[in-house]
This record gives C-alpha cells, structure tokens and sequence, in this order.
C-alpha cells in the first residue's frame, strides 16, 4: 500500500506541478502560438530544464536518503513523510529545493509565453505556496523541533 500512495502522490505531483499549472499559464495567455525571439525561447527553455533539474534532483534525493516524501497538502499525508530531517545534497542550498526548482521551471514557462496573465498565475502559485510552505514549517518544527529550528538558521528557504 505504501508503494501505491507514494507512486499516486509523485504522479499527481508530476501532473498538477509539470502540466497542469503551465497549460493553465498557457490558456489564461490566450493560447499563444507564435515563438518569441530565439535568444528569449533559449533562456526560457533553459530556465525550464534546470529549474525541472533541481526538483527532480531533490526528488530523487529525497527518496533515497530519506526514504520517502517531504509533501504534506495542507496538512494531508500525500506519501509517506521522511523519518529524518532532509539537511545534506540540494537540502543543503535551500529548505524547499523541489519548489525552488519549479518556481524557476514556472520563470521560464512565463519568459516563454511572455504574458502578464501567465505572470498572474505564478503570482497566485507563489502566494498559495508560501502558505502551504509555512503549515508545513510549523509540521516539521513540531517534529524535529531544535534540529530545525537550526537548519532554518543556516538554510534558506528559497
């Protein structure tokens, strides 16, 4: 069972956070057809791979040496939490590299469509998970208390 809620949660992820919010981004621009200039279309690409890089980068890390999932949605268990507090590889930089990496894949989703609708939904995105970010910063020091509390001396949250 546990294998199952952890695939479900990564895939709903993947879709929500990958697809679902730059087809959002997309249609609120008004579908857009036409490229900007090649020198924008690469720097937005290329935001787009290595914020993607980063995130899958803490994904994956997470999963091995944490074995297991550092989301809660608003305090719902989407897969099953890390037993340990994630302070090493990409958790080192940054306290939330997987939202890290898909605020700079969004950057480069918005550079694309160069829109200030698609501005509009990172913005939205941006607000709903700081609050998100913070339930889950108050979970985490409810859980590992003074070791966090350190961590988040040293490490930024972004």
């Amino acid at each position: 069972m546990r294998i199952v809620r952890e695939i479900l949660g990564y895939a709903v992820g993947g879709i929500l956070f990958v697809i679902l919010l730059p087809l959002l981004m997309w249609l609120v621009s008004g579908r857009p057809s036409s490229c900007p200039s090649a020198l924008l279309l690469i720097v937005a690409l290329l935001l787009a791979v290595v914020g993607l890089s980063v995130s899958i980068c803490a994904i994956v890390y997470m999963r091995r040496k944490g074995d297991g999932n550092p989301m809660d949605a608003f305090g719902h268990e989407v897969a099953p939490r890390t037993s340990h507090l994630m302070t090493q590889g990409p958790y080192r930089y940054s306290r939330n590299p997987m939202l890290t990496g898909i605020f700079v894949y969004y950057a480069g989703v918005c550079l694309w469509l160069v829109s200030w609708q698609s501005l509009a939904v990172f913005a939205v995105f941006v607000a709903v998970m700081l609050v998100q970010v913070r339930s889950e910063e108050k979970r985490l020091r409810r859980d590992f208390g003074t070791e966090y509390d350190e961590y988040c001396r040293r490490t930024r949250r972004f």
